[in-house]
């Protein structure tokens, strides 16, 4: 359930980002959701976001950059090891220059650089470039 909520956020980005919107409104949320922008943000692909009425179902209103080319979310479990992440890299984003994959492991939810950094596995969550 929770990985269709983030599949459904993060396909409503791509869409506004093509059509050429400025900001996109996601819900419902997660936990999950949030730390996955947080990621974005750090890294550069959206500008900003804020949690919107956080108490009942709740709101996210993402301010996008233009940078967006493809966002997933994997409905099923994809468990990698440290050792095997930079060859699910290599396999699933198109180019070593942009992308980052995003991993759920025992320390957070991670790029793929920060885990192959604190050398942890975890599941895979989704990708962005």
């Amino acid at each position: 359930m929770g990985r269709r909520i983030l599949n459904d956020a993060l396909r409503t980005m791509v869409n506004a980002d093509r059509r050429g919107n400025a900001s996109a409104l996601l819900r419902p949320i997660s936990g999950v959701m949030v730390s996955f922008l947080n990621i974005m943000k750090y890294r550069g692909y959206i500008k900003k976001f804020e949690v919107i009425d956080e108490i009942r179902v709740g709101k996210i209103r993402v301010e996008l950059d233009g940078r967006l080319k493809d966002c997933k979310a994997l409905t099923y479990r994809q468990d990698l090891k440290a050792k095997e992440i930079e060859r699910y890299r290599v396999r699933m984003l198109p180019t070593r220059q942009w992308g980052y994959v995003v991993i759920t492991t025992p320390n957070g939810v991670l790029d793929h650089e920060e885990a192959i950094r604190q050398n942890v596995g975890g599941q895979v969550l989704g990708y962005f470039h």
